[in-house]
């Protein structure tokens, strides 16, 4: 969903600029995005776009793609994301506009874990879905998080891939291991709203209805918090609580502009 809030955030940036702006997607695949890259670099110089903005599906950003399109004349924008490569590419062509802009996903965490201090009670522990695990906004949430946390709340970390669905799996597979019922949860933080969603969807699953109507009566809190998603989940009481993470890609376009 916040992916989409990007592609009309870019859409509305161009059509208020003049500026034609095509939009492809990944299907959160990293060897998809920049196999699509390359081929858009590499084609024909007349067709080539005038300049490229990027939100990399995974943590390396994609940095021969990055060179491959400085190489070609194109400007190269980040979003989301910081890499150590703008620097060098900067000085490599310091005629073309390089940059990244994103929000502060130290500070989103930092939200989410007071979110999770004032709703956790009776000793309880948090269970987290993070992001992938090599991707940088995933680890500046959970370290902001961590830094907000009380101390005496203990987090139990799952793994998932911002979609619902990664998340179903994640929980499905933890609920086989006897661990999981060994431990107190108070509360679901997922890192973005899609992952808090997936969460509630795998325990509204289970058989067991003590089980089910335990799981389901805990706070869910996510990230992002888009208007007709993570803000109307929480209005309709799906979700507890969301951080609203304003889109990026229409900003991009501006300042490229």
């Amino acid at each position: 969903d916040y992916q989409l809030e990007q592609a009309a955030s870019a859409q509305e940036s161009a059509a208020s600029l003049g500026v034609d702006a095509q939009i492809i997607f990944a299907d959160n695949d990293a060897i998809t995005q920049g196999t699509q890259l390359l081929k858009i670099i590499q084609a024909d110089p007349a067709t080539r776009p005038d300049a490229i903005v990027c939100e990399p599906v995974g943590g390396p950003c994609l940095p021969q793609v990055a060179r491959a399109a400085v190489q070609a004349g194109i400007p190269w924008v980040l979003l989301n994301r910081e890499a150590d490569y703008i620097a060098e590419l900067r000085r490599a062509a310091p005629r073309l506009p390089i940059f990244s802009i994103g929000s502060d996903q130290k500070e989103v965490g930092r939200i989410q874990g007071q979110q999770l201090g004032a709703l956790v009670r009776n000793g309880g522990g948090v269970l987290q879905i993070q992001g992938p695990s090599e991707n940088s906004t995933a680890k500046d949430r959970t370290q902001g998080m961590q830094s907000a946390l009380p101390p005496h709340i203990p987090v139990t970390t799952l793994r998932g891939q911002w979609t619902e669905e990664s998340t179903q799996r994640s929980i499905e597979s933890w609920l086989r291991l006897n661990t999981s019922q060994k431990i107190s949860i108070s509360a679901i933080a997922g890192q973005n709203d899609a992952m808090a969603m997936g969460a509630r969807k795998a325990f509204s699953a289970l058989d067991n209805n003590t089980d089910r109507d335990r799981w389901l009566r805990l706070p869910y809190v996510g990230c992002d918090g888009v208007t007709k998603t993570g803000q109307s989940w929480v209005r309709t009481g799906l979700l507890t609580a969301t951080v609203i993470i304003p889109a990026t890609a229409g900003r991009a376009i501006s300042i490229l502009h």
